[in-house]
């Protein structure tokens, strides 16, 4: 379940998406919201984004070849 940007919390691992031209789409790295916007969790770099929605991170669902269906 996605829930609003304005909610997500600092210091968890998040999936995030944003809304561009093409529509929506989610990030496919973990990001953790920091004082001045993003961090990606996995290099502590700053992601120049913009998300519209979060949910928490499940690395299950991001594992290579992974054949989840989130539906």
């Amino acid at each position: 379940m996605w829930n609003p940007i304005a909610s997500a919390p600092s210091g968890r691992n998040l999936e995030l998406a944003v809304i561009d031209n093409d529509g929506v789409h989610a990030l496919v790295f973990p990001c953790e919201k920091a004082p001045a916007g993003w961090k990606d969790v996995a290099t502590g770099a700053r992601v120049d984004i913009r998300p519209t929605h979060w949910r928490v991170w499940n690395p299950e669902e991001h594992q290579p070849g992974s054949l989840h269906n989130p539906h």
